[in-house]
């Protein structure tokens, strides 16, 4: 275990030059002298000391907002910044070199091997993914650092256990890097404070600090840049702390002001009431919004989760894009960007093809075709995908609306007026609850739990791309359904007892080997969709309990 040690001893408490510092709590893993270099601490650091404890005010915001709803409160446009919305004049700073043209993102984790894959897999942006799709052990989280410094220089390859190597072309995606959510620590460092205050170090300033310290100059000299993905926002005033922080690490990197460019997801019912003002906020540093559905979804859930049937959603695969309520969702994501000059970025289905069964290829390819002509129909500028071998799929839907050009930010979709009521229409979904959707959700919980601590993020399961969004959504339909004693389709009331029968015929039908990790994912689901409280995200005990203390 590696351990920075302070520089020699003073009573914190009333020195008034005693430092702030990092230790390195985890182990001594791959690329831990590469990334984890002395300079490289003191800017995170300094990030943490400035950022920090306004972090932990924004989260305590948060978990009033959620009580307020679940006492009855509906999310609204706010009368503070009405002025921001209907002011006509201002701008967003718009996509940076390199960042024109995202008809097709593909996403995945940062490990070497799908590192290479997605360098090599044909699409105009690679969503680095330090969030949803990565499993945070501290293997996966150095390592994943180590292996964007080597891609962004030209130097990564992969060579697998049966000697096949692979290496990456001469043309290559625009890396966008996205580091975990605002609600994230880091526990493999300790921040500590001029006070001598012990805290788990911010995930998202770790993650978002080392790639910015190590790569931003690397990407400007390529002809790109230091771009980004900003998950889980949930308001403005964290979009404001992202500037902040943006604005902070150009001055002390000696970079322009504007060089960093975000793109926000919206994927919490709360952002998609503050879509303009997130904008306005980062406007000096953002390039677009994207439509995170998966997570909008569960944030649906968990924001109203206790609030009776009207906000009860059917079966998970009944939810689709068209659904009224997630439709007003989109177009107004759209409307909302074009209107400040920022790209509008669609979402993934979680189709993928199976190389082995050509029926199923060709059913996820129609699944996916259809909903990337969809999003270019609505205006979207680009849209993602979890597979290279949807990547023709996706180019092919938007080229017929895009043509020559990079993007339809001149469509303005002024036909577009979503109201509040729209946004919350939630019975619009209609659909029903089933037997089969209760099994679904709690296998898909179980296996992609199970895959997550054995380091691996995303999983592919039963056809479909699962990552922690997705296993969210089905972890919070069983405790929702639980809690408002929903009566399937069958006739069926769902209640704890048979949820638990339904976990043991789940376990008693997966391929077992040695070494796996399904009795540690049983356990972890009965935490999280069976506890009287509900967890606000699955992963946070999962990785206490879990992957602190792994490498």
């Amino acid at each position: 275990m590696t351990v920075i040690t302070p520089s020699p001893s003073r009573n914190r408490l009333t020195d008034p030059f005693a430092r702030p510092r990092l230790d390195i709590t985890g182990p001594s893993v791959p690329g831990t002298d590469e990334i984890l270099t002395p300079e490289a601490l003191d800017f995170l650091t300094d990030l943490h000391a400035r950022f920090a404890g306004r972090r932990h005010d924004l989260l305590l915001g948060r978990q009033h907002r959620r009580d307020r709803f679940s006492n009855g409160m509906d999310p609204q446009f706010q009368p503070l910044t009405a002025g921001i919305r209907a002011d006509p004049t201002w701008r967003v700073a718009g996509p940076g070199p390199g960042l024109e043209d995202r008809r097709v993102e593909i996403t995945g984790p940062t490990d070497r091997k799908m590192t290479v894959n997605a360098l090599n897999s044909g699409a105009k942006v690679w969503l680095a993914d330090h969030e949803d799709a990565m499993s945070p052990t501290w293997t996966n989280v150095v390592g994943g650092q180590l292996n964007l410094f080597d891609a962004i220089r030209g130097k990564v390859d992969f060579t697998t256990d049966e000697g096949r190597a692979y290496t990456v072309g001469s043309e290559t995606p625009t890396i966008v890097f996205r580091p975990r959510g605002w609600h994230l620590t880091e526990k493999h460092l300790d921040f500590v404070d001029r006070a001598g205050q012990h805290g788990a170090a911010s995930a998202s300033l770790v993650d978002a600090g080392l790639y910015l310290f190590h790569n931003a100059q690397a990407l400007i000299d390529s002809g790109r840049g230091p771009y980004l993905y900003l998950p889980k926002l949930e308001g403005y005033l964290e979009a404001r702390l992202w500037d902040e922080v943006f604005r902070f690490t150009e001055t002390y990197l000696g970079l322009r002001y504007g060089t960093i460019r975000a793109t926000v997801l919206i994927e919490t019912i709360t952002a998609a009431f503050e879509m303009e003002e997130i904008l306005y906020e980062l406007r000096d540093h953002c390039a677009g919004l994207n439509a995170g559905r998966w997570d909008y979804i569960f944030s649906v859930i968990k924001n109203f989760r206790n609030r009776g049937p009207r906000f009860v959603l059917p079966d998970r695969s009944q939810v689709t894009m068209t659904v009224p309520f997630m439709r007003a969702y989109t177009e107004l994501l759209v409307s909302t960007c074009h209107r400040r000059g920022a790209q509008a970025i669609g979402g993934m289905s979680a189709f993928i093809p199976n190389r082995r069964d050509p029926e199923v290829t060709a059913r996820a390819l129609e699944q996916v075709r259809a909903d990337k002509r969809r999003e270019a129909g609505q205006g979207y500028d680009g849209t993602w995908v979890a597979h290279p071998d949807l990547v023709p799929v996706a180019r092919e839907a938007f080229d017929a609306f895009l043509g020559a050009r990079v993007d339809q930010r001149d469509l303005l979709r002024s036909d577009v007026h979503v109201t509040a009521a729209e946004l919350l229409d939630i019975p619009s979904a209609g659909g029903s609850v089933t037997d089969a959707g209760l099994r679904g959700n709690v296998s898909v919980a179980v296996c992609y739990l199970e895959s997550w601590l054995r380091g691996v993020g995303a999983a592919a399961l039963d056809n479909l791309m699962e990552d922690a969004a997705t296993a969210e959504i089905s972890r919070s339909q069983v405790w929702q359904w639980v809690h408002q004693g929903v009566v399937t389709a069958e006739g069926t009331t769902i209640t704890d007892a048979l949820v638990r029968d339904v976990l043991d015929s789940v376990l008693a039908s997966v391929p077992r080997s040695e070494g796996d990790r399904f009795d540690d994912a049983a356990n972890l689901f009965e935490q999280v969709a069976l506890a009287e409280d509900f967890p606000t995200f699955l992963t946070v005990p999962a990785y206490t309990q879990f992957l602190v203390e792994q490498g």
